[in-house]
């Protein structure tokens, strides 16, 4: 008796034979072709040839009953049907799809096939090209959907559901339909619920849900009883793709490999992708790309930008452009001569007359270098390189007196990268009082990161390759609106420093939910508000979609731009995504935050449709009354959404009077959502350049690096018939090493259409532009003319001396076609953001600068704080740790009746390779106590003692501290002096004109008078340390000095008489003669004092000793 595999391969065989050679049905006819054409595809992946049905269906798994063979491959149905069962195929399948099992169509692999929804595949040998044979092919069968025995055939049972948002709110109107039964079963009513007859209890059957504005959902049936069965299907609403991942920069040699990804996030979730070169559509076929986007053997011709799109159901988002640089053979990727790169020595080092001297220190350019294995698998190269210093040289310049020593680039090669930390440090404040807003939770997107500190502060390490960084603060008091930022960064690494402003929330009103209720929108004194929010009664729902018939608390707070000071507190950054996938901004009427709860309690409600009356004379510019759209705020994305369009709205009579006010009309339903925009699309878009230097002599050499430029357009300019409104969007960005380039709205036709406030902050400090009074002047301003007229460039000081000089105000005027004079800045075409990145230092823009000036830093090993990749490994370097900056200030008071420049000399002191060795000096002069007109105070930078970078020995660092002018020290802090005291060796203390110590290698505090704060930044971290300084504190944070609070040392100055050099330009001049000098006075004070003072000289000889 034959074995049963025997038996059951016998009968496959026969099955393959009555299917394959059998005589076609002439209802089913066989097509007999080359394949399908369309690309390979992922296994699962459909084709698209085949996915356009108008009947209900769906497609069956794959199967595989043969292997290729003697005559060839065969799939017969009969045998598919024996072999998986009669139940795995439908009676009369639609159509069939046959791949081989490398999911390749028979097209692209060439070969003859033979396809037959009812009989099968095959494929013979025989009709293959000369010297090939079949491949293993799987096929699948499309059939009709149907309500089976197993799901349907229950006439007594019934599954009861409900269609829900995630927050557990019902959706009515839902289409409800089966996955075994076609078309809509059942619609869900104004509960969200829906009942399904007949339905087996015990079937698990699979219940889907579909609503306009939503994405599909579904669930399985569960069985409750013997009986009934119950499905919950949550909807979750529609979502525009937004970007995760963007594709990065890649600097490749010609014939390697290189892989861009690209990675989308929505509701649904993008699963389509699109790569573009050079602007142009990447064929889907020859490059196989889904979100990843791989080339092989790269050319020349292969050089240049590329990004990708994402779609979903809602729409699509377009990535950042990334630029892939192909070398060619022999081409250096890093130029081994360093740039030009100019720092100022200190005024004693150059000729007397003559202005400061700049020495050459040279520039390693921080670009990319091919990775050593030239191809990286993954999103990112895990051994990439940098173009950075290889080799430096050691030189000395002569000054006044003494010899300067300084290190300079000598060569430049491909080096491991510095691995880039983007860093946002900044304070929340309330708008109204600059009161902190204190443990306020941190989320960013969705996910929740921290508090904020006691004083509002918050730290936040920006992830590798973002490019939009979204964060909310949640006031955990309830007092104020979410607080949603899209905060600009430094991607090279610096940090960037953010003073944030949280908006109050205004006083709550009782509203009857039986009732019409009506809510202003924007009231401005005397002015008429701007709309209203209208609630017909019976709209308060519970979360759960229970109707709520109480009394409601509501807190509807607006965003006024008839109010200037209003923009700083404006939620988000304006920004939607236009139907190319592209961000694109917004001009603004208003923005409101709704927040309705149960009186009494914590209760959240949410609202059926609701109105949005928008007052129709707010609204002058022309084709705006019907381009204005109602926008929701996504959180997680920090883009607006449309929620509606507005219509006119019809008088009730036809006898309405004509002075009554005519309204434009939205609705809106408020669930989670709870900000909402008044706004229009602009398309008359422009880039304004901006850069910031280290002084107002404006030198290229020294700009200034993670400074936040911020540009409010205001509307209107006078004389222009525009909106009663005084801003219309904000923007913000971080400068680099060539600047930035901010977004604004502009007219070619009307320069004084649109005019714009432009400010500067560096870690709280304002920045001061260019000067205007009595007229600008081309090379202070940085703009030629005769563009420079046209722009009307006016520091807000031109009209009252007496004002700040925080900012300028500009007409927008776009730079017209074909005009030699506009065509380099600093005002650029929207589609000319690459040549505004990339203009030249020489090109025409705007400046600001530094208002602290009288501070000069001069570093042994050159580094550039705003640029990290620029830090070099050497055991002079000031920053001995890359990753980890510790800026270390002591505040030195002055009693005097002027301010005076304070200098500190840091040598190495106790590490035998650096001692007596300079690492730097620092001077900064101090400022004036506006409450005590004789003192002002100096926070002196000195570098702080620790390990240096060979990391095998720590250095006490020989700070020795000397202000400018005829002084003496008359105090040190006595905690201060008792930790030098017991942390030997002791510093030299005999020169009462200086004050020296070897820095303690402990932060110590503002009771000692020293400052000390460690970072990711070094410009953070000096910044912040700076502010301490000032308060006088460890945890505060001024710009006004407060000279008697946390200081270090205390130093007494007079004038010298008019023909006597000052002490500081004799120790300049000749250090010993004016050291003995010194030695002299003090000792000649000394007795003076000590006769007078009795007893109490020697309390005040301990604290000096």
């Amino acid at each position: 008796m034959a074995s049963l595999p025997t038996l059951l391969w016998l009968c496959v065989a026969a099955a393959h034979l009555a299917g394959a050679r059998g005589t076609p049905d002439a209802e089913e006819p066989t097509v007999t072709a080359w394949g399908l054409e369309g690309s390979s595809l992922r296994p699962g992946q459909p084709s698209p040839a085949l996915e356009d049905w108008e009947e209900a269906s769906e497609w069956t798994s794959w199967f595989n009953v043969d292997h290729p063979g003697g005559d060839g491959d065969f799939e017969s149905l009969a045998a598919i049907r024996f072999y998986y069962g009669p139940a795995r195929v439908c009676p009369r399948p639609l159509a069939l799809e046959a791949r081989t099992t490398d999911w390749a169509l028979p097209s692209d692999v060439g070969e003859r096939v033979h396809l037959n929804p009812t009989r099968g595949f095959w494929c013979l040998n025989r009709e293959q090209p000369r010297g090939r044979s079949c491949s293993n092919y799987h096929v699948r069968f499309r059939c009709p959907l149907g309500c089976g025995p197993n799901t349907c055939g229950c006439p007594d049972h019934i599954l009861l559901g409900s269609v829900v948002t995630p927050s557990g709110h019902p959706l009515p109107g839902a289409r409800v339909s089966l996955r075994d039964w076609p078309g809509t079963v059942a619609t869900s009513d104004a509960h969200g619920t829906f009942r399904m007859p007949g339905v087996c209890a015990s079937s698990r059957a699979n219940v889907s849900a579909q609503m306009d504005g939503f994405s599909a959902g579904m669930a399985q049936a569960q069985a409750n009883s013997s009986m009934s069965a119950v499905a919950t299907v949550v909807l979750n609403k529609l979502e525009k793709p937004y970007l995760v991942k963007h594709p990065e920069s890649r600097v490749r040699e010609a014939g390697q490999n290189v892989t861009f990804c690209c990675k989308a996030s929505g509701t649904p979730m993008p699963k389509k992708y699109s790569w573009f070169h050079n602007g142009t559509l990447l064929d889907r076929r020859t490059h196989r790309y889904g979100a990843h986007l791989e080339l092989h053997g790269l050319r020349p011709d292969q050089a240049g930008t590329y990004h990708c799109k994402a779609w979903n159901d809602a729409g699509a988002v377009r990535s950042g452009t990334a630029r892939l640089t192909v070398l060619a053979p022999g081409q250096p990727a890093c130029d081994p001569r360093p740039q030009e790169h100019l720092i100022k020595l200190p005024d004693d080092c150059g000729q007397p007359g003559r202005g400061p001297t700049y020495l050459d220190v040279g520039l390693c350019p921080d670009t990319l270098c091919p990775s050593p294995a030239g191809s990286s698998p993954r999103c990112g190269d895990a051994g990439s390189r940098c173009c950075s210093v290889r080799r430096l040289e050691s030189r000395k310049v002569h000054c006044s007196g003494y010899t300067l020593p300084v290190k300079i680039v000598a060569e430049c090669g491909c080096q491991k990268c510095l691995p880039l930390r983007g860093l946002i440090r900044g304070r929340v404040v309330a708008a109204d009082s600059s009161e902190p807003l204190r443990f306020a939770r941190i989320l960013l997107g969705r996910e929740p990161i921290g508090f904020t500190s006691y004083q509002g502060d918050f730290t936040l390490e920006v992830a590798p390759s973002t490019q939009r960084l979204v964060m909310t603060f949640v006031d955990p008091s309830g007092q104020f609106v979410d607080t949603v930022r899209v905060l600009p960064f430094d991607p090279r690494g610096a940090g960037v420093y953010h003073e944030v402003k949280a908006m109050r929330k205004k006083a709550p009103i009782i509203l009857d939910a039986r009732q019409s209720n009506t809510i202003s929108l924007g009231e401005m004194g005397e002015e008429a508000p701007l709309g209203e929010l209208v609630i017909p009664p019976g709209a308060f729902r519970r979360a759960d979609g229970q109707p709520y018939t109480g009394a409601v608390e509501a807190q509807v707070t607006f965003v006024d731009p008839r109010n200037l000071t209003s923009a700083a507190a404006a939620p988000s950054d304006l920004r939607f995504v236009d139907a190319d996938g592209e961000l694109a901004p917004l001009r603004t009427y208003g923005m409101f935050s709704v927040d309705l709860r149960a009186a009494g309690s914590a209760e959240q409600l949410h609202t059926g449709l609701v109105a949005v009356r928008v007052a129709a004379d707010q609204i002058r510019m022309p084709g705006h009354v019907e381009a204005l759209k109602l926008w929701s705020l996504n959180p997680d994305t920090g883009l607006w959404e449309e929620e509606s369009g507005f219509q006119r709205e019809r008088p009730a009579s036809r006898r309405a009077r004509r002075e009554e006010r005519v309204f434009l009309v939205g609705n809106v339903e408020i669930r989670e959502r709870r900000l909402f925009n008044l706004d229009v699309p602009e398309r008359r878009r422009c880039f304004v350049k901006v850069r910031a230097y280290a002084n107002d002599k404006f030198s290229p050499s020294e700009q200034v690096e993670g400074v936040v430029v911020t540009l409010v357009n205001l509307e209107p300019a006078p004389g222009f018939s525009a909106n009663p409104r005084a801003w219309g969007r904000f923007d913000s960005a971080v400068t680099g090493p060539n600047g930035a380039c901010l977004p604004a709205f502009c007219d070619a036709d009307r320069p004084d259409a649109y005019t714009a406030v432009v400010t500067a902050t560096l870690g709280g400090e304002e920045l001061e532009p260019a000067p205007s009074r009595p007229r600008p002047l081309p090379a202070a301003v940085g703009v030629a003319q005769p563009y420079l007229d046209r722009l009307a460039y006016r520091r807000t000081d031109h009209d009252d001396p007496a004002l700040k000089r925080s900012g300028f105000r500009i007409n927008l005027a776009k730079p017209r076609p074909g005009d030699p004079s506009e065509a380099n800045g600093p005002v650029y075409p929207w589609r000319s953001l690459r040549e505004c990145q990339e203009a030249p230092v020489t090109a025409s823009h705007f400046r600001f600068a530094r208002v602290e000036a009288d501070k000069y830093e001069y570093n042994v090993v050159p580094f550039r704080e705003g640029a990290p990749a620029s830090w070099t490994g050497d055991l002079l370097a000031w920053w001995p740790n890359p990753q980890e900056f510790r800026a270390c200030f002591l505040k030195v008071k002055i009693q005097g009746p002027q301010e005076y420049m304070v200098r500190s000399h840091n040598l190495g002191g106790t590490h035998p390779r650096t001692q007596g060795q300079l690492y730097g000096l620092r001077d900064s002069r101090s400022v004036r106590d506006p409450q005590r007109p004789s003192s002002s105070a100096a926070c002196v930078e000195f570098k702080c003692s620790g390990m240096l970078f060979d990391q095998r020995q720590v250095d006490r660092t020989l700070v020795t501290v000397m202000p400018q002018g005829s002084c003496r020290r008359v105090a040190v802090n006595g905690l201060l002096q008792d930790y030098l005291t017991r942390h030997p060796p002791p510093a030299p203390s005999d020169d009462l004109a200086a004050f020296s110590m070897l820095a303690p290698l402990d932060p110590l505090g503002h009771n000692y008078g020293v400052y000390t704060v460690t970072d990711q930044s070094p410009r953070l971290a000096k910044e912040i340390a700076i502010g301490r300084c000032f308060d006088g504190s460890s945890d505060g944070f001024s710009r006004e000095m407060k000279a008697d609070a946390g200081t270090a040392v205390t130093f007494q100055c007079r004038e010298p008489t008019a023909d006597r050099p000052s002490l500081f330009q004799r120790l300049l001049e000749s250090p010993s003669a004016a050291l003995g000098d010194i030695r002299r006075e003090m000792g000649q004070a000394s007795r003076v004092q000590a006769r007078a003072s009795g007893p109490l000289r020697t309390r005040r000889g301990r604290a000096q000793q």
